[in-house]
């Protein structure tokens, strides 16, 4: 009998640490106030490869945050192929419409979700780890449930910035969180995917100085076309003597962490000034350890984590629409799904900044 490929699709499914699969599985339905979408792409974060790496966060303990099997992928859009039954109406959308829904579905019960801190939901569900609400966007099709937050993309957006919506909005969440000021020095360590993000937000809010440190050269040129004012690569170049120069010996402003290496954070306590703002925004693989009298009796530090992208969603459509930022330089390689072990290969490597699957129809 001939299969019925009206009801499946191909998807990775991720099975454990190491043990990511692709297959086919049931294509998904729209049940009342919810959406299916075709993928268009879908990003490999940083987090999908420790993910995949078996990273303690996402697999330790009695209750590992990863509930397998799922299809992974929260850097996804796409457009609108099904709606259920007052879906059209819930999310203000129609068939054909380009969306994106935030990696975060609140449960919009907890404490934090009933008073508009979403994005810190007690329950906690993500696109990708969690297949309890919904699978991630590694596949041809996806199924947004009824409390996710839908945003249109304007056509005008190409794919590849479609696409970086995700990691600029948490760009932009992290900037906010650092209060940047004209006269600040703000370091952001690390060029990745979110650090050039945040370099071109940074830049936007025209700092005294904008200064980036990476270890790879082309990362930092990328950064200075985005408008940092210095870059640093700590292999040859003094980073401390640098800053200092920068800043009568004080130390930076700001400082917002994005290497997710352990040197990444006991650099920017080093670099920071007495009452700096430090923005912790990595996911690391293991714990770190950190000289905390350094935060408390020796410089009184406001330390910030940021988490997501609430909020953000909308500026960062605007700003791409507008031609204000931009996935040139940052979108290097993208793959089919056959090709996810190569993909996720490069992703995971110095080789590329931001790796996109095309899942097709």
């Amino acid at each position: 009998m001939e299969k019925d490929t009206l009801h499946d699709m191909q998807a990775i499914v991720c099975h454990g640490p190491n043990d990511y699969r692709l297959g086919r599985i049931g294509k998904p339905k729209a049940r009342p106030d919810e959406l299916v979408i075709r993928i268009a792409a879908c990003g490999i974060c940083a987090s999908d490869c420790k993910c995949h790496s078996g990273a303690a966060m996402f697999w330790g303990g009695d209750n590992p945050w990863v509930k397998a099997p799922v299809v992974p992928g929260h850097e996804f859009f796409g457009y609108v192929v099904e709606t259920g039954e007052g879906a059209e109406a819930h999310f203000d959308i129609k068939v054909g419409d380009k969306v994106i829904a935030e990696q975060i579905v609140p449960c919009d019960k907890c404490r934090f979700c009933k008073s508009g801190k979403y994005w810190m939901c007690e329950v906690h569900n993500i696109f990708g780890f969690q297949r309890e609400v919904a699978e991630g966007g590694m596949a041809q099709y996806m199924r947004i449930p009824k409390t996710a937050i839908l945003h249109k993309i304007p056509e005008s957006v190409s794919l590849e910035d479609s696409a970086m919506i995700e990691p600029m909005a948490c760009a932009i969440h992290a900037i906010n969180r650092g209060e940047i000021q004209l006269d600040d020095v703000l370091v952001i360590a690390g060029a990745g995917t979110l650090g050039l993000c945040m370099v071109q937000v940074a830049a936007l809010k025209t700092p005294k100085k904008l200064v980036v440190i990476d270890m790879v050269d082309e990362r930092l040129e990328l950064a200075r076309q985005f408008g940092a004012d210095v870059v640093i690569n700590p292999s040859r170049e003094d980073a401390r003597a640098i800053i200092n120069g920068l800043t009568d010996n004080y130390g930076c402003d700001v400082y917002i962490e994005t290497t997710g290496v352990p040197v990444g954070v006991t650099q920017g306590l080093d670099l920071i000034r007495k009452l700096g703002r430090f923005v912790e925004f990595s996911v690391f693989g293991s714990e770190i350890s950190a000289d905390w009298s350094i935060i408390g009796d020796r410089k009184e530090l406001d330390v910030r984590g940021a988490h997501l992208g609430p909020y953000c969603y909308p500026v960062a459509i605007d700003l791409f629409a507008r031609g204000l930022v931009t996935s040139k330089g940052i979108v290097t390689h993208d793959f089919p799904l056959e090709n996810w072990e190569e993909a996720f290969a490069l992703a995971n490597s110095v080789k590329s900044i931001k790796v996109l699957l095309k899942p097709g129809q």
